[in-house]
């Protein structure tokens, strides 16, 4: 059988990885599990797929984690020494789904020889690419996209020579404000902003989504993963989330994959490659949608993705600090601390209050970059709260 970890096992990708595991006979079998702060969700998920060790990163919750484990000879630990364990055990798949900076180091943690890593957290690429793909080609780990545009565009790419590549596309569904004007935009609530049309995604990534950063995250994303220039990546807006990623040859033909949106499918898809696993997912039928629509994304009403793009486009250190910005100032609207384009402001600003260095050379220094930028840019955000408009 092959050995999976889930690392963020209770998020989004997590709960969608065991979903997939379930169906999936005995062909897996789950090494560990890893969450945050919810043991009730982390042990449920733990007993149904029947892990061996389970690691909750509060410390505080490890021993509530422990009884609710009592007598099923499942192993647990909580704290960063536990979910470091769960990154390293014996595992032939790892599918790292911790959301944001704080999956850095448990994914690094889990490159071995060998070892398939299913990369869902954009921000250990965004915030350490350059040696994030150094350090697995270091250790032998393998590298696989379970974002559902770079699993796209992975199965795309293979149409082709690299040589032969023209331009990469990503599509980014427009989230809930792709019709709305500027000055609805700038009186969005949360709630409001949560409402995302297609994916049931966590709070973190749906605020992404909805300001058009999630998009500017998985261009830095694609560079570090496929070795693509900048000016050969973009980003179309699709509304009906069908077409997740294309890549276009230098004759002219373009690639697309299509499907339903289910984070199961990339999941899946990683976890069988080369070969495929069966899913009860939703197919696809073209006659019954109808019609497919695409739009280029407004960065007037969208000024994370441009932010984005020129925080890639200068390199070095640059993505790290947009990543810490952009953590910050989504909480802080999370929490209703500043308003919608307050969060834009704030990175903005944060990028031109820091200074610029080479790019992260360790998780050490990535982690340094960013906690600098987050001290600047919660020093920001009463002003954030101005420039709203």
């Amino acid at each position: 059988m092959t050995a999976v970890s889930i690392l963020g096992a209770t998020g989004s990708v997590g709960r969608s990885a065991a979903k997939v595991l379930a169906g999936a006979g005995d062909a897996f079998r789950v090494e560990a599990v890893a969450g945050g702060r919810d043991p009730q969700a982390l042990a449920d998920m733990a007993i149904r797929l029947n892990a061996r060790f389970a690691a909750i990163a509060d410390e505080a919750a490890g021993a509530g984690l422990a009884e609710l484990l009592a007598g099923t000879g499942i192993a647990s630990g909580a704290g960063r020494t536990a979910v470091l364990e769960a990154a390293a055990r014996e595992a032939d798949v790892v599918i790292a789904g911790i959301s944001g900076i704080a999956g850095l180091e448990p994914t690094v943690a889990a490159f071995a020889a060998g070892r398939r890593i299913g990369v869902a957290n954009k921000e250990c690429l965004v915030a350490a690419g350059s040696f994030f793909i150094a350090e697995a080609a270091r250790t032998g780990a393998d590298l696989f996209p379970v974002d559902s545009e770079h699993n796209a565009v992975f199965q795309a790419l293979s149409a082709g020579p690299r040589s032969a590549v023209e331009q990469v596309m990503i599509t980014a569904s427009g989230g809930p404000f792709r019709t709305a004007t500027r000055e609805v935009i700038a009186r969005a609530t949360p709630a409001d902003a949560l409402k995302h049309p297609n994916w049931s995604m966590g709070a973190k990534i749906t605020i992404d989504s909805a300001t058009l950063m999630n998009k500017g995250l998985e261009l830095i994303e694609a560079h570090h993963l496929f070795a693509v220039p900048p000016e050969q990546l973009d980003v179309v807006v699709h509304p009906e989330s069908i077409v997740h990623g294309t890549v276009s040859f230098v004759d002219g033909s373009v690639v697309a994959v299509l499907a339903m949106p289910d984070m199961a499918l990339p999941i899946a898809h990683c976890l069988a490659h080369p070969g495929r696993l069966p899913t009860n997912c939703r197919r696809l039928d073209l006659a019954t949608l109808g019609r497919l629509t695409f739009e280029a994304p407004d960065v007037g009403r969208f000024p994370c993705l441009g932010l984005a793009r020129a925080a890639l486009a200068e390199g070095g250190s640059a993505p790290t600090i947009l990543n810490g910005a952009n953590e910050v100032a989504v909480a802080a609207f999370l929490d209703g601390r500043i308003g919608f384009y307050g969060i834009a402001a704030t990175v903005e600003e944060t990028l031109a209050r820091s200074g610029r260095g080479r790019a992260p050379g360790s998780v050490a220094e990535a982690m340094a970059i960013d906690a600098d930028a987050r001290r600047i840019a919660l020093s920001l955000l009463p002003r954030a709260q101005t420039h709203n408009q």
